[in-house]
């Protein structure tokens, strides 16, 4: 049913692009549905499926915009969206007059059976991708060790990248065998017939990896705006359409903990692991992004079972957990289902004690607090979302409520008008956040050591104030609610500048010979 409701959602979205690219164009809706589909890149028959939904319901659609019709009613009229007994009409626009429209439809109560029956082949290439990424696991290993050479469908963008495909005990992260004189076991770029003369560069230095445990913003969720901005779309827009779907809609690769690319998607890129590697060169290649959107302490021991590493070949890691929102964020009923403390203690203690038993010794834990949502709204709300800034005509308030009705918002709590459901989600979020921090304080593992720290918004929205930046910058444009690429490198730096002052231990020593490393091995194999 939620598959659905998202469809819905879309219908109204895309329907709203059609309608735009119309009027900037100077165009009839069936040119401006063709124009928009020769956007859509060939690459996974993407274009070939844009022009398979305008073959079914391009007709009916033309025909409502011709009348100038809105997106709710044309969605309402196509029979894509739908009012169930006793509940609200959705709209995301106001709604028109009344009116009566007859037309001979075809309708389509079961979109993805017509859907695969078409699409045949083209549309089950894609259905499979997201099959087989379920358990969080590369696509494409062929030795089954958990890393890839493959950047996407969890690939070496969420984990460092494998350098033998074909030896199972050749990884990022373990610890070099033989000072790897004959080979590069840990893909770390150091190794060969020099190490024996670099040897006491590497004596004493600890090297440790980065892991990280978390939901949507760890795996910073991002959806170009320029994709619902009429006046901004061209074939380049969407030419990462199949990076961005292969990766779940995920950028890691920018991410504020695993990041190592330089963004692409605007603002720049700073993560921990970048500052952990310059840190100690030694440290190439060790990170391993962990996260899904929807995660949370529910759902994250799951996640979990595809950590790779092992307590005793490997080298000690950093672990950060950072579940910010999904505690309180999760469905209709949110009050209802929002994670209780003493479930949060039992979650979180079930997670740690399964990091026990795998982390190396030496590793560290930082569990990190939920954000505060209420800065979303505040930011936000009268604002113009990307789909109503040519008209005016669609606030983050109208979104917000929209999604809300439909059942698919990601956060009622907190993408909500009411004030009081905001406070309480809030409060909820404190009390999950006291608990960590609670069992930071009290909790003691024979693996690792533990540290909390409150999600840092606040310093955050400081330190883009002080850069010239305004806070609604901080806030994803499209969705209105995960932190945007701006807020994910700023909380790296706090992040790491905590570590660095409050915890030293935790990062181990600076690499002395780093500059001697770079000489020596250039850029160590690459990403």
């Amino acid at each position: 049913m939620i598959s659905f409701l998202w469809l819905l959602a879309g219908c109204v979205l895309v329907t709203s692009v059609i309608e735009q690219l119309a009027q900037l164009h100077n165009s009839t809706a069936k040119a401006a549905l063709e124009r928009l589909c020769n956007y859509i890149p060939e690459k996974l028959h993407f274009q070939d499926i844009c022009y398979l939904v305008a073959e079914i319901y391009g007709p009916e659609l033309v025909k409502l915009l011709e009348y100038k019709m809105n997106a709710d009613v044309v969605c309402h009229s196509i029979k894509l969206c739908k009012q169930d007994a006793g509940q609200p009409l959705c709209h995301l626009y106001p709604p028109p007059k009344v009116i009566k429209l007859e037309f001979n439809q075809f309708i389509y109560t079961e979109f993805f059976t017509v859907f695969l029956f078409l699409g045949g082949k083209k549309s089950f290439s894609i259905f499979f991708f997201y099959s087989v990424i379920k358990n969080q696991l590369p696509f494409e290993d062929f030795d089954g060790d958990k890393f890839s050479v493959f950047p996407t469908l969890r690939g070496y963008h969420w984990r460092g990248r494998d350098c033998n495909e074909g030896n199972a005990t050749v990884y990022p992260g373990r610890r070099p065998h033989n000072w790897d004189v004959e080979s590069d076991t840990n893909c770390n770029g150091i190794w060969g017939i020099l190490i024996p003369l670099i040897k006491s560069f590497l004596l004493g230095t600890e090297s440790k990896g980065i892991i990280l445990l978390g939901d949507s913003a760890g795996a910073h969720f991002h959806i170009p705006p320029e994709w619902m901005t009429a006046a901004q779309m061209s074939l380049r827009v969407f030419s990462d359409l199949p990076l961005a779907f292969t990766n779940e809609f995920d950028w890691p690769q920018f991410s504020g903990i695993t990041g190592f690319l330089n963004s692409t998607i605007g603002g720049w890129t700073d993560s921990f692991y970048l500052y952990l590697r310059r840190r100690n060169l030694c440290n190439h290649r060790d990170f391993q992004n962990i996260s899904k959107n929807g995660g949370s302490s529910q759902n994250l021991l799951d996640l979990m079972k595809s950590l790779a590493r092992d307590h005793v070949l490997d080298n000690p890691a950093i672990v950060i957990y950072y579940a910010i929102g999904n505690d309180v964020c999760n469905g209709p009923d949110t009050v209802a289902h929002m994670t209780t403390p003493k479930q949060m203690h039992s979650n979180v203690m079930e997670m740690l004690q399964y990091l026990d038993s795998h982390l190396p010794k030496g590793s560290h834990v930082i569990l990190t607090g939920l954000v505060d949502g209420r800065f979303l709204w505040d930011q936000l709300h009268n604002r113009y979302h990307p789909l109503g800034q040519l008209n005016k005509d669609v606030t983050y308030k109208q979104l917000y409520s929209f999604l809300s009705c439909l059942r698919v918002s990601p956060c009622i709590g907190w993408m909500s008008s009411n004030e009081t459901l905001r406070n309480f989600t809030s409060e909820r979020a404190l009390q999950l956040s006291n608990v960590l921090k609670e069992i930071a304080r009290s909790e003691k593992f024979a693996s690792f050591d533990i540290f909390y720290m409150d999600f840092p918004l606040k310093k955050i929205a400081e330190e883009w104030h002080n850069l010239g930046g305004e806070a609604w910058q901080l806030i994803e444009p499209v969705d209105g609610f995960h932190p945007s690429q701006i807020a994910t490198a700023l909380g790296a730096r706090i992040l790491w500048q905590k570590a660095l002052h409050e915890w030293p231990q935790v990062l181990g020593k600076e690499n002395p010979f780093n500059s001697q490393i770079e000489a020596v091995f250039r850029d160590q194999g690459g990403h």
